[in-house]
């Protein structure tokens, strides 16, 4: 899909950053390497996001082991691959390659088993993965999955040449891969070349931050450096976020409507209460889980 060229939008008074946070290194699945950014201490702050791992090397044995199957129930995940193949299987009945600049969404609803496993041995990999919660009543949903390749993802240029990718919901007119009513997601990936600005309306209530994985990114009197996220302030008297690059800079804006709901969470389950994560395990113990 072409980029189009969009009038800039207007921040009147821009959001600051209440905090930056590094992320802490770890390991998943089969003993993938990756860095979690936003994690389970940050879930009440950082409502409806629950989590978002980034995984980024040229050595294979970070990450060919992948993530076999293993499940999952009561959210969403959002896979955004800048490079690499990652091979997508489920109990569903879905199956995908997820490629360079593709992006793969699935509700997991009430249960799905799935695995991710590389489809390449050398190289780099590269990319994100995002939870979003679900609300209380859709928890128990149908599971739902759909690949979006490249191509597919809606694009749009500013007239000082930032270029944005739309993975979710809606920026200077152009809507997205995927919306959702209850969070209202914002996923945006943005290309600032140096010297050029971004500004974002974002409603006062969503809480939202910026990832940013390339060069540096300047937001109010913060400089954010490549590897960290800024969650961004809940003011109530500014109605959006002006993002400066001195320097070239690629970042993810993340925002969303907070659901306010209790959230338990016992590894890949994410319920409302703990007798709702037991039902989770007896299911997945005897075989009614996906």
């Amino acid at each position: 899909m072409n980029a189009r060229t969009v009038p800039a939008e207007t921040v009147r008074k821009s959001r600051g950053v209440e905090r930056a946070v590094a992320g802490r290194a770890t390991a998943d699945g089969a003993g993938v390497r990756l860095t979690r950014v936003l994690t389970q201490d940050l879930q009440r702050r950082l409502d409806p996001f629950l989590m978002l791992d980034v995984f980024a090397s040229d050595d294979p044995d970070d990450y060919l082991a992948g993530f076999p199957d293993h499940p999952h129930r009561g959210f969403e995940t959002v896979t955004y691959m800048l490079a690499g193949r990652l091979r997508h299987r489920d109990s569903a009945g879905h199956e995908g390659l997820l490629e360079n600049g593709g992006m793969q969404w699935m509700t997991v609803g009430r249960g799905v088993v799935h695995s991710e496993i590389p489809e390449q041995e050398e190289g780099r990999m590269e990319g994100f993965q995002l939870w979003l919660n679900l609300p209380a009543r859709d928890k128990m949903s149908d599971p739902w999955y759909r690949d979006f390749a490249a191509a597919e993802l809606p694009r749009f240029a500013t007239a000082n040449g930032v270029a944005a990718t739309v993975i979710a919901g809606a920026s200077h007119g152009v809507t997205g891969a995927v919306t959702r009513t209850a969070t209202a997601p914002l996923y945006l990936d943005l290309r600032l070349p140096a010297g050029t600005a971004f500004a974002q309306s974002l409603p006062a209530e969503h809480n939202a931050f910026v990832y940013v994985h390339g060069g540096a990114a300047r937001i109010g009197d913060e400089t954010v450096p490549a590897g960290r996220m800024a969650i961004l302030a809940n003011d109530p008297a500014a109605d959006g976020v002006l993002i400066e690059a001195a320097e070239d800079a690629r970042l993810l804006l993340i925002a969303g409507r907070p659901l306010g709901e209790p959230i338990a969470q016992f590894g890949p389950f994410v319920m409302n209460t703990q007798q709702e994560i037991y039902q989770a395990l007896a299911d997945e113990r005897d075989g009614r889980l996906g």
